[in-house]
């Protein structure tokens, strides 16, 4: 995710909605032994917490020396809309429709496959 989405910041917390959904999702996945599943949850946990991430300014240090303990390492996160986590779903189905199409291109039909159920499963929290 290099682009940052334009109305982060809103009142609204549907991040925080949507990461509760989605890590119940992954323990229920994990407790199946649903090894696929939980590897695409966890990639949209991480997808939405980089966009929830404040971006950094030019001339801020992008490593900082904390001290354990002190709270000097916590840092507000962006609050995303629902229609801003709607848009980092969309961008992982795009991701993986257009590289499922390069595979295909390439005859890796098998893992243009793997990514194509990848995108039915992340089409399941557009809803």
């Amino acid at each position: 995710m290099n682009s940052r989405l334009e109305d982060i910041g809103t009142s609204v917390d549907a991040g925080k909605d949507v990461k509760a959904r989605l890590r119940a999702d992954l323990r229920a996945a994990m407790k199946d032994r649903h090894t696929f599943e939980a590897k695409v949850i966890r990639a949209l946990v991480a997808a939405i917490d980089n966009v929830e991430a404040p971006p950094i300014h030019a001339g801020q240090a992008a490593s900082i020396q904390h001290h354990f303990r002190t709270g000097s390492a916590e840092v507000e996160r962006l609050l995303l809309s629902g229609s801003d986590v709607r848009r980092v779903l969309l961008m992982e189905i795009d991701e993986r429709e257009s590289t499922a199409a390069e595979l295909e291109r390439l005859n890796m039909k098998e893992r243009a496959e793997a990514l194509r159920a990848e995108v039915l499963l992340v089409k399941r929290y557009l809803e």
